[in-house]
């Protein structure tokens, strides 16, 4: 069961468009319209609508489809309401027909009575119920919101992080000026889909497309360098962090442990780059991108540097180099 303050009015209010539009409109019960949405799943409740009520899942969205309206009709027609009056004295968020279906009078009174909306798609009952999953599946998904800057860079998603000051925002602006774009500067909200993909915009959307650069200020990035350099979201696959650098500290060379980072659960592949003067980090960062990318695809250049190696050294070669024939052994 999720905390998450989501009324079936908002469902209502969702700006929905092509392929994810629900098509909802509330035909009765409007009084019902403030009752939460708190579990983020959908119930046929053609068990409950038979009688039988022990495990009734009734916090969850009620689907009716073709099935369920057939045997709606059939009570009516049996004079058998019982099931029906029954099925409202839960407080049920809300009923959904789908298919275009208008329910008989009596079931929208008791909708109006029982304070329980009742709303209509024109979507199959399928089609309805994959779409409302997947809304379901965003709005409830776990949040978070962190500094930093995210881009996009050959197609990876690039979570820059580090202390203010550090150059995050000039490195991704010279990344953009590189051709790459920016999806999010300062804050980034993060949600957690599936289970296991880090998806990430702006915290604001007003906002999140620009960026503040010390010495010049605010820029619009979109206006400056136009909507091909912006992108919406973008999973996070890669977390880069700038650190100023540390002449004691021991930083990865080689690049063969693999070192990850946790986001909501999620372990995301996490780059140090330390920054000094005459680091060009924008390359760099885009040698990590297109490494990551190869890595994706089952290359892994360290690994098979670390391989080609010690197959140097199996073969002798590595020893001749370092010993002539006068040396002994």
């Amino acid at each position: 069961m999720s905390d998450k303050k989501f009324t079936v009015l908002d469902l209502l209010d969702l700006d929905l468009k092509g392929y994810d539009s629900l098509n909802l409109h509330c035909i009765a019960g409007r009084s019902g319209l403030s009752r939460m949405l708190t579990v983020p799943d959908i119930n046929r409740p053609g068990l409950a609508l038979s009688g039988f009520y022990e495990s009734f899942a009734y916090k969850r969205v009620q689907l009716f489809g073709r099935g369920e309206y057939a045997y709606l009709q059939k009570l009516y027609n049996e004079n058998d309401i019982y099931t029906i009056e029954k099925f409202f004295s839960y407080e049920i968020p809300c009923a959904v027909f789908t298919h275009s279906i208008t329910p008989d009078e009596r079931f929208l009174m008791y909708g109006e009575s029982s304070g329980c909306a009742i709303l209509q798609t024109d979507l199959e009952s399928s089609e309805f119920s994959q779409r409302l999953l997947r809304v379901f599946g965003n709005i409830f998904a776990p949040r978070k919101t962190v500094h930093g800057v995210l881009v996009e860079v050959y197609g990876i998603g690039i979570l820059l992080i580090g202390d203010s000051g550090v150059g995050k925002s000039e490195t991704a602006l010279e990344l953009i000026e590189r051709g790459h774009r920016l999806v999010a500067d300062d804050t980034v909200e993060m949600r957690c889909v599936n289970g296991n993909t880090i998806l990430a915009r702006g915290a604001n959307k007003m906002i999140s497309h620009h960026m503040e650069i010390r010495g010049l200020g605010i820029i619009n990035i979109s206006q400056l360098y136009g909507v091909g350099a912006i992108r919406e979201q973008k999973e996070i696959q890669l977390v880069v962090k700038l650190e100023t650098w540390d002449q004691n500290k021991i930083y990865d060379r080689l690049g063969t442990e693999k070192i990850t980072t946790d986001l909501l659960g999620v372990k995301i592949p996490l780059i140090e780059v330390p920054v000094k003067p005459g680091r060009n980090l924008p390359i760099i960062i885009e040698a990590a991108a297109m490494n990551e990318r190869l890595k994706s695809m089952g290359y892994f250049s360290a690994r098979e540097f670390n391989q080609n190696v010690l197959k140097w050294i199996e073969t002798g070669e590595a020893a001749a180099n370092y010993y002539t024939s006068d040396d002994t052994y």
